[in-house]
């Protein structure tokens, strides 16, 4: 096939639109599933072992779903955004701007 440039970053654009896309639906899923699971397993504490709302709070099953899970997600947003969402070009240029406007204020 013989894609001029154009197509070339029509589909390489594509392709990264879709990978956020995925990305923030897996947040979406990550939070409205863990709040569900995190209710079930207070509840089911609360109710069939007669524990205390306080106590059933302090239970670590009702977190390692979001702690686990969120290991995960973050290995997807990495995956996604890369280390270059902390240390871009943009940022030094942002960094360096902040910095010369701060020294400007002495």
């Amino acid at each position: 096939m013989n894609y001029n440039m154009e197509d070339q970053k029509y589909i390489l654009a594509k392709k990264r639109v879709e990978k956020i896309k995925g990305f923030y639906w897996h947040a979406i899923s990550y939070v409205i599933i863990n709040i569900f699971i995190s209710i079930v397993i207070l509840l089911g504490l609360i109710f069939d072992e007669n524990t205390s709302f306080l106590e059933a709070i302090r239970n670590f099953g009702v977190y390692a779903t979001w702690l686990f899970w969120g290991i995960g997600l973050f290995f997807h947003w990495l995956g996604v955004f890369g280390l270059q969402a902390f240390f871009s070009k943009e940022w030094e240029k942002r960094k360096i701007k902040e910095f010369m406007n701060d020294i400007e204020g002495y």
